[in-house]
């Protein structure tokens, strides 16, 4: 008998997976790639919120767990996808430069907002108020890390790449039966194809759809990303990626010429450079109407090895090991876990009557 079943190979599985792999705990993972959001996202790290020049959920203890938690795995991957990248907030008004500094004189806020702003030195960016940069940031390189920790599971034959079949799963009573995998628990890290769990879907799982452009500059020239209209991040020779786009209704991954224009409307408004749109990505990111993840047991103890990781919206590289390290705590050691992403908060809203 394994210890866990991980269904699921996005960022939710993949922090998980690394988690228990840390712990030596024993798995296997299913995945038949449907769900793509972690690889679409741009992976910038960013405790702030720039919009609104707040705090995120959590942001530090999240901060510091994760830049422990990707600086092991590529150690023991023996990989960098771990990029350290400056973060800047192109300032509109002087109203603007105002509230930075307020923001600044907050409790905890100077850690990552630095006291000086930038000059812009750019001739192609637009900012005549100057910039705010964020301290401790950077971008994960999603692509490259799900790559290289799913070169070593299969190698290890550690992963299975199917579609899972929920009627093959058999929860006894203290283990769980898939096909011809014995298990201790099972972690639903689905993304979006939650939605078609029968053991959680009840989840107030919305999912906003997201389009990126990646545009060749050459002549731009920057190295920080930059946050203005929509962000800018560098990618290196001369190539940047331009996003994203929020969408509730259209639940597909199809790109769209609508996304396409509405980037390009705001990348403009903020650079003034010729550039060539070389390809646009989409992805459904899982998100919650509570902004917060969807995480723990299920509600019914008849199924009590059943576990989900999910609902990280678009912050998933800083939530994504902190939840999933909650998550391994509660199931091995009994922690509790944070109550505002534990689904436990969900639980009046199981169906039990569909499951008997």
């Amino acid at each position: 008998m394994i210890d866990y079943v991980i269904v699921g190979s996005g960022l939710a599985g993949i922090c998980f997976a690394e988690t228990a792999t840390q712990n030596e705990k024993r798995f296997v993972m299913i995945s038949d790639h449907s769900q793509n959001a972690s690889l679409v996202a741009a992976g910038i790290y960013n405790p702030l919120v720039l919009k609104r020049f707040t705090m995120a959920w959590q942001a530090e203890r999240q901060l510091d767990l994760a830049m422990r938690f990707y600086y092991r795995m590529q150690e023991r991957l023996g990989v960098q996808f771990d990029h350290k990248l400056p973060v800047a907030r192109i300032l509109s008004s002087v109203e603007e430069q105002n509230n930075w500094f307020v923001t600044l004189d907050k409790p905890a806020f100077g850690r990552f907002m630095s006291a000086d702003l930038l000059s812009n030195t750019n001739s192609f960016v637009k900012a005549p108020h100057q910039l705010g940069e964020v301290k401790e940031t950077g971008r994960i390189d999603t692509v490259k890390m799900r790559e290289c920790l799913l070169e070593e599971l299969i190698k290890k034959q550690q992963f299975l790449d199917e579609s899972f079949d929920y009627s093959a799963l058999e929860v006894k009573a203290d283990y769980i039966v898939y096909k011809d995998i014995k298990a201790r628990n099972i972690i639903f890290a689905e993304g979006y194809g939650l939605k078609q769990n029968p053991w959680f879907n009840y989840l107030p799982l919305v999912g906003t759809k997201g389009e990126y452009l990646s545009i060749y500059a050459p002549e731009l020239k920057e190295e920080k990303a930059l946050k203005s209209a929509c962000f800018l991040i560098p990618l290196g020779g001369g190539y940047y990626k331009v996003g994203a786009t929020y969408k509730w209704k259209d639940k597909t991954s199809k790109t769209t010429i609508e996304a396409r224009e509405e980037l390009i409307q705001k990348l403009q408004k903020f650079i003034s450079v010729d550039f060539e749109v070389v390809d646009q990505i989409a992805g459904i990111r899982p998100t919650v109407t509570d902004r917060r993840p969807l995480v723990g047991r299920h509600p019914d103890f008849r199924f009590k090895q059943l576990f989900v990781l999910n609902g990280f919206g678009s912050r998933g590289v800083l939530i994504g090991p902190y939840a999933a390290e909650a998550l391994f705590t509660q199931i091995e050691k009994h922690h509790p876990l944070d109550a505002q992403m534990d689904i436990s908060r969900f639980a009046v809203h199981w169906p039990s009557h569909q499951m008997k």
